[in-house]
C-alpha cells in the first residue's frame, strides 16, 4: 500500500476541499469581525476574543453557522441592554412542513440538511447532477452561494455572491417566478463574464426556482444546470417545483424568526451575564526576576 501521492484523486478533492474551506472563512471573516466589535461595545466585553467565545458558545448551541450568526447580528436593530429579554413581543409559530425531505429525517432538519435537500430534489424533478442552491444575502444584498454539486471551482467561486443584474437566478429572484434558460449560449439574459463561466463549467442550459415566503417574498433560490439544452418543462414539473420553492421558503422564513432569534436572544444573555460578572483586576506585570528592565 502506497502513500497518497500529488495526483491521487481522493488527495486533490481533499485539498480542494480545504481550498474551499480557507476561502469561505477568509470572506466570512470582516464580517465576523464586525460582529465581535458591536458586541464588544455592545456589553462592555474586555477583547474581541472574548466576544467571539460568545458568538461561537451560541453558534454550536443553535447549530447556526458563525457567519450568518454574525449576519443577523450586524443586521437586526440592537436590544435595550436594561432588559433581559431582546424580542419580548415575538410570536412563535411551529415548524412547516416539508414534503421533499428523505425518509427519516424529519428530526435532524438543519438549515443545510434543509437546502441539500432542496438542491437534490430539484435535480430530480430537472433531470440532472449539476445546480447550486442560494439565499439572500442580509448584509449584502443579492444571492449567496449555500450548496452546489457538479459544478467545477471556477463557477462556484465566480457566483459565490451574484447581485441583481446578469445572470437567470438574479432574474428570478426578482421576478420572483421559475426562469427557464434553454440555450445559455444565446441567451441575453447572462452578462457575457457569467455565460463563459457557466460553459466552461459544462453547463448548456439551467432552470431557476425562487424560494418563496407566504407573502411571496423571495429568500432563496435553487437552479439545476443541464449539459445539453433543456426543452420547456411541462406543467406537472413546474408545479412541482412551485411547490418545493413555497414550503422551502416559508421554512426558511420560519428559521429566521425561530432559530435565529433564539441564538440572538442567547447571544444577548450571555452578554448581559458577562457584563455583570466581576472583573479580576489587572495589575501590569513587571520585568521577570534578573532580566533587564527592556528585555
Amino acid at each position: 500500500m502506497t502513500a497518497a501521492g500529488p495526483g491521487d484523486p481522493d488527495e486533490l478533492a481533499r485539498l480542494r476541499g480545504e481550498v474551499r474551506a480557507l476561502r469561505a472563512r477568509v470572506r466570512a471573516y470582516p464580517l465576523i469581525s464586525q460582529a465581535q466589535g458591536m458586541l464588544q461595545e455592545r456589553y462592555a466585553l474586555p477583547d474581541a476574543e472574548a466576544a467571539f467565545t460568545l458568538m461561537r458558545r451560541a453558534s454550536q448551541r443553535f447549530n447556526v453557522k458563525m457567519r450568518t450568526l454574525a449576519g443577523a447580528l450586524v443586521t437586526t436593530a440592537r436590544p435595550d441592554e436594561r432588559t433581559a429579554v431582546w424580542f419580548p413581543r415575538r410570536v412563535r409559530h411551529p415548524e412547516p412542513a416539508l414534503g421533499f425531505l428523505p425518509p427519516g429525517t424529519e428530526g435532524a432538519r438543519s438549515r443545510g440538511a434543509v437546502l441539500g435537500a432542496v438542491l437534490d430534489r430539484t435535480l430530480d424533478v430537472v433531470g440532472t447532477g449539476m445546480g447550486n442552491v442560494q439565499t439572500v444575502d442580509r448584509v449584502r444584498g443579492g444571492l449567496r452561494m449555500e450548496r452546489h454539486t457538479g459544478l467545477s471551482e471556477e463557477f462556484v467561486d465566480f457566483f459565490e455572491h451574484v447581485g441583481p443584474d446578469g445572470t437567470s437566478c438574479a432574474r428570478a429572484a426578482r421576478d420572483v417566478s421559475q426562469v427557464t434558460v434553454r440555450d445559455v449560449e444565446s441567451d441575453p439574459v447572462f452578462s457575457e463574464p457569467a455565460r463563459q463561466v457557466i460553459l466552461a463549467a459544462g453547463s448548456r442550459a439551467c432552470h431557476s426556482v425562487p424560494l418563496t415566503t407566504s407573502a411571496g417574498r423571495c429568500v432563496g433560490m435553487v437552479s439545476a444546470h443541464a449539459d445539453r439544452p433543456l426543452p420547456e418543462l411541462d406543467r406537472t414539473r413546474i408545479e412541482a417545483l412551485d411547490t418545493l420553492g413555497a414550503q422551502a421558503g416559508r421554512w426558511l422564513a420560519w428559521y429566521e424568526r425561530t432559530v435565529l432569534l433564539d441564538a440572538l436572544e442567547y447571544l444577548h444573555a450571555l452578554g448581559r451575564e458577562s457584563r455583570a460578572a466581576p472583573r479580576p483586576a489587572h495589575h501590569p506585570a513587571g520585568p521577570a526576576r534578573g532580566a533587564p528592565a527592556g528585555a
